[in-house]
């Protein structure tokens, strides 16, 4: 298996020193475009570097797109999850293994509103009752996947990224209301 660097640093409207977001693993940033033979077929990769897991990925160019690899939201789009975030927690009267599959799948999707669902919905105030440790992990996850991407787009710190979606968390509804309350007042909705 031979590897070899490419000139040009450009494919699929990606290009190298970019950060992007890959859905299973959240901001990385392109390093190189590289050839490899693999079973004596030429394969182009985007060597991907996540420097908060260390860890790096190399992936197809042809299938980039295909998998959800994407470009960092804009400015809008990160207001947008920030307003997200301010709502009502939507919480499903579903056993919490399902709920906690289809949060995984939310924050695993790499879409910035459907993570800022996420950690609208599993946040808890100081007045709240305690989370469990699966909600927190979830919880956490979400919050750091949602704070990496807002500080690759507004180029602030992680820690302030994640302190302005605290605020935000703050500006919502009341939160001093236990989930049955929010329950039974989506019943009489």
């Amino acid at each position: 298996m031979t590897t070899q660097q490419k000139k040009s640093s450009t494919r699929h409207g990606f290009k190298t020193g970019e950060s992007i977001v890959y859905p299973a693993h959240g901001v990385g940033m392109i390093m190189a475009i590289e050839e490899q033979e693999v079973a004596g077929m030429k394969l182009e990769l985007f060597v991907i570097d996540f420097e908060k897991d260390k860890m790096r990925l190399k992936v197809p160019v042809t299938k980039a797109v295909s998998i959800g690899m994407r470009k960092l939201s804009e400015t809008d789009f990160v207001d947008r999850a920030l307003k997200v975030v301010q709502g009502k927690a939507r919480v499903k009267r579903t056993m919490w293994s399902r709920r906690a599959q289809e949060y995984d799948a939310k924050i695993n999707s790499g879409d910035l509103i459907s993570i800022a669902e996420v950690v609208r919905d599993l946040y808890r105030a100081e007045n709240q009752p305690e989370q469990s440790y699966s909600e927190r992990q979830l919880y956490e996850a979400a919050l750091d996947r949602m704070a990496r991407e807002i500080a690759a787009v507004n180029k602030m710190s992680e820690t302030e990224a994640v302190r302005l979606v605290e605020v935000n968390l703050n500006k919502g509804p009341k939160r001093g209301k236990t989930v049955e309350d929010d329950e039974s007042q989506d019943e009489a909705a």
